[in-house]
């Protein structure tokens, strides 16, 4: 498992967005900033960094992108003066009825995310 991650930045958000990068790459985006990190040594999920809330529900990254369960736990976990960073920071507007679905969901919310991770990081 070694996934090279692009950088924390807008261009990355527009990317999960857009969607420019892959689903996988979402999901190793988020686990990765939730503190999962892979142990190539032992071949399994270090996740000592993680909040103990996730670790103990969630003992490997879940698939935020495939499954609904993970998504809402994060969109509870993001800020409330962060729930509207994608629209107030990028100016995003959503998507078009009947050009999404819940994985265009999914990545907005993990976008989302990402977001006010950087944000509370950078301010």
């Amino acid at each position: 498992m070694n996934h090279q991650l692009p950088p924390l930045n807008i261009d990355t958000i527009w990317a999960i967005l857009n969607e420019t990068i892959s689903d996988e790459t979402v999901n190793h985006l988020v686990a990765y900033y939730l503190g999962y990190r892979y142990d190539t040594v032992h071949n399994c999920w270090d996740n000592h960094q993680v909040a103990a809330d996730w670790r103990e529900e969630y003992p490997e990254p879940p698939d935020f992108i495939g499954n609904r369960p993970p998504t809402v736990k994060l969109t509870r976990s993001i800020p409330p003066e962060y729930k509207q960073l994608l629209k107030q920071k990028l100016g995003f507007k959503g998507y078009k009825i009947g050009e999404f679905g819940p994985r265009q969901t999914r990545r907005a919310t993990a976008a989302n995310w990402l977001l006010g991770h950087l944000q509370s990081h950078i301010s």
